[in-house]
């Protein structure tokens, strides 16, 4: 049975929403023959979220005890993952019940290799408010969004909290960039400078905007220019490596073979 995974980095101290979004994920209808797992990294020192994931059946939940950001703590999540697709989500951000019947599908009757939908803005009192689209939706050759990005100031058209993915590609790809800020755009950018998408106009998910975001944060906007910066120079390298993947449809989908390690075994001992 094929399988799609949900994959979240999560965090106590702003999980206030995480109850509506497991919720919503409980809500989501999928395509016939596929299942899904909800892959969920804690960040921090102290984490405390195990017990609000035991009664979630297809969660997978784990914590490294340790602070190590939104980026390395998605990309532990990701070693965790075993299904063909991926799907990305913010512990406040909503996924609305048609996301995977709407794009699942394009995977099997297009070669593609990322995909996402329109999103609403929901907004602290509830309320939903349209977000228009600055470029047309449907098919996106490579290369495509970036350049409406590089010509509009570093300012991508496409947020890629919510994309979904093909795993192997992603994996490929190295996951989520590891900096700071602006993780998923820097992958966004690499992602669909090389290969062809498709941006659904169906409103699938919703972003939620709250007091809390990082994104409002002094340090955020500092660091803002320097992600865009990276994820336009991640772009151009990744397209003068030449590398490409398959732009045939997918036909039979088969999910990610497990992969096991066992104990270093180099003698690390400082002992002469």
């Amino acid at each position: 049975m094929p399988l799609i995974s949900i994959i979240t980095a999560a965090h106590a101290r702003s999980a206030t929403y995480l109850p509506e979004t497991a919720k919503a994920i409980e809500a989501v209808k999928l395509p016939e023959g596929w299942d899904l797992e909800w892959v969920v990294q804690e960040d921090g020192a102290d984490p405390k979220l195990r017990g609000f994931f035991a009664s979630i059946p297809y969660a997978e939940y784990d914590a490294a005890g340790r602070q190590l950001g939104i980026a390395l703590t998605r990309n532990l999540a990701l070693t965790r993952a075993s299904g063909v697709l991926l799907q990305a989500l913010d512990q406040d951000d909503i996924l609305l019940p048609e996301i995977f019947t709407t794009l699942i599908p394009h995977f099997t009757e297009r070669g593609i290799h990322w995909a996402i939908g329109q999103a609403d803005d929901l907004l602290p009192d509830g309320t939903r408010k349209p977000y228009p689209s600055p470029i047309p939706f449907g098919l996106k050759r490579p290369g495509e969004v970036n350049e409406f990005a590089e010509a509009d100031g570093g300012n991508w058209p496409i947020h890629g909290a919510a994309l979904m993915l093909r795993t192997a590609t992603f994996r490929a790809l190295g996951g989520w960039t590891g900096i700071p800020y602006d993780d998923e755009l820097a992958t966004f950018a690499a992602l669909s400078q090389i290969c062809e998408g498709y941006y659904d106009e169906a409103i699938t998910w919703l972003y939620r905007h709250h007091p809390d975001q990082i994104h409002r944060t002094n340090g955020a906007r500092q660091l803002s220019a320097a992600g865009r910066r990276i994820a336009l120079q991640r772009a151009v390298a990744v397209q003068a490596t030449g590398m490409t993947f398959s732009s045939e449809p997918a036909g039979a989908f088969v999910n990610e073979r497990p992969v096991h390690v066992g104990e270093i075994t180099k003698d690390t001992t400082l002992g002469a």
